[in-house]
């Protein structure tokens, strides 16, 4: 995994630089500012094969970026962006437990969460390569037109469905592991014995679902950022033969 880390930036603004240069008009003199000279021998050597080749490795290692943090203890529950917080439709329900004392309980239905997706981002992983390896030089093109996130809210255009397909059964799993369906069984049966008390219409499972993919975006987003504002990654062996 540290292999991945260092070599993330270096490879992803390969991908943006060469990006751009493919996006230029043909015999055009200037170039985007910081491109320097990359059509003037750097990019030039390089293949639509190779450059799609860059694309699909810079995703792949940027979700597995995302993917790391998330997954880590605490990649949810610990992150003010993409912490996982009860359902406003259980609003009703941890309020008239919280009255009757059950307020650990209810917090620890929200930790419980999180665990879950921390556990089930990890599989992400499988699904974003099979998307990335289906990523062309038009898609790099894109990604460089398309503004900040546009690596980001392509691949979630290619994965959303696949992954939420994929993601409900394995979040299911987690909740039994990490001991969430159990407590959400008995807070719900407790508030339901209680006078006018009813359990809410809400699928934790779906929830869960749901909150752990747009985590896992959301961190994905944060690491193309990185990626187009990080120069430092310009001083490398692979982007010295890019911009020679």
């Amino acid at each position: 995994m540290h292999t991945h880390m260092s070599r993330a930036p270096r490879i992803a603004t390969l991908l943006f630089a060469a990006a751009a240069a493919l996006a230029a008009p043909a015999g055009c003199g200037s170039l985007p500012k910081d491109l320097g000279g990359l059509g003037r021998g750097g990019a030039a050597g390089l293949d639509d094969g190779t450059i799609a080749d860059g694309l699909r490795e810079a995703l792949r290692i940027g979700t597995e970026r995302a993917t790391g943090k998330t997954s880590a203890v605490d990649g949810f529950l610990g992150n003010r962006l993409i912490r996982i917080v009860m359902p406003d439709e259980l609003d009703k329900m941890a309020s008239a437990l919280r009255k009757i004392g059950m307020s650990r309980q209810v917090d620890e239905l929200e930790v419980s969460m999180n665990r879950a997706a921390e556990k089930a981002s990890a599989e992400a992983v499988a699904v974003f390569w099979e998307a990335v390896q289906g990523l062309t030089i038009d898609d790099a093109r894109r990604v460089l037109q398309g503004g900040k996130h546009s690596a980001t809210n392509l691949l979630k255009s290619r994965t959303t469905e696949p992954l939420t397909s994929r993601f409900k059964p394995i979040v299911t799993r987690k909740m039994d592991e990490v001991g969430l369906s159990r407590l959400w069984n008995d807070l719900a049966g407790t508030y339901n014995s209680l006078p006018l008390g009813q359990k809410p219409a809400v699928r934790l499972e779906d929830y869960v679902t749901d909150k752990a993919l747009s985590g896992v975006f959301t961190m994905l987003a944060k690491e193309e950022e990185r990626i187009r504002a990080d120069p430092m990654a310009r001083t490398t062996e692979l982007l010295q033969r890019v911009f020679r």
